[in-house]
């Protein structure tokens, strides 16, 4: 059963720094946050600009849990600006490359699995599927099943429900899902499959967001570990 509790981000990328950017999260940043707050990466991959706005990346954090998360707070909500004064050096660099973003807690379906379970398995797609589904006010929950039970009509083409979330701190009404798709030929396959189409109309969504994003070079699922100190280049922090 998964018990974690995880921060996606939608970030907001300055000018041609994706590259920079991500680098800067998965080998400068995620070590530290491992080894000082508990933290794992769940992922950090590059949206596709096509399939949504841009420049932008999608990052994800698993925490211990609740406790684990406000600890995590707990660290980061000191120094002036509320921002940890160990970081300084860090949030100055991570500025060059970003001008903001949005931050929402999730929380996974139980049988979800966690980013270690996830690189034990091998789950990882040459592209991935990001949904987020408004639904009717405590219908979340009940969107996550339904999706699981569709799985095998999206493994027609491949695709791989590997994280099932809902939003917290809101009204139970937005569920997130996460796709791995082993190739871009499948992806298209999936898009143009009609029963697909007519899964999604039956489930009476209020809305329904579907963009395109493929790993960063650091990703997790994609190395099969965690971002270490050693994928550095020119950091030392």
């Amino acid at each position: 059963m998964n018990d974690r509790v995880y921060i996606h981000e939608l970030i907001d990328v300055i000018g041609h720094h994706r590259a920079d950017y991500m680098q800067h999260m998965t080998a400068n940043w995620s070590p530290i946050g491992r080894e000082e707050r508990g933290q794992l990466c769940y992922g950090v991959w590059a949206l596709i600009g096509s399939t949504g706005a841009w420049p932008k990346t999608i990052n994800m954090w698993e925490h211990d849990g609740w406790s684990g998360l406000a600890a995590s707070f707990r660290v980061e909500a000191v120094g002036k600006g509320a921002q940890d004064p160990a970081l300084v050096k860090w949030w100055a660099k991570a500025a060059e490359f970003r001008s903001g973003g949005y931050d929402r807690i999730v929380v996974p379906a139980p049988w979800t699995r966690t980013i270690e379970e996830l690189c034990a398995a091998g789950v990882r797609g040459d592209v991935y599927a990001h949904e987020l589904v408004k639904v009717e006010p405590g219908a979340a929950g009940d969107l996550l099943e339904r999706a699981r039970d569709a799985s095998e009509l999206h493994a027609r083409h491949g695709w791989e429900l590997f994280g099932a979330f809902t939003t917290a701190m809101a009204y139970d009404d937005e569920a997130l899902l996460l796709w791995a798709i082993p190739t871009w030929q499948q992806w298209g396959e999936g898009e143009a499959d009609g029963d697909l189409h007519k899964w999604r109309r039956g489930l009476d969504a209020r809305a329904w967001d579907r963009v395109v994003m493929v790993d960063s070079p650091l990703n997790p699922m994609r190395l099969g570990r965690q971002p270490a100190r050693s994928d550095r280049v020119d950091w030392t922090e």
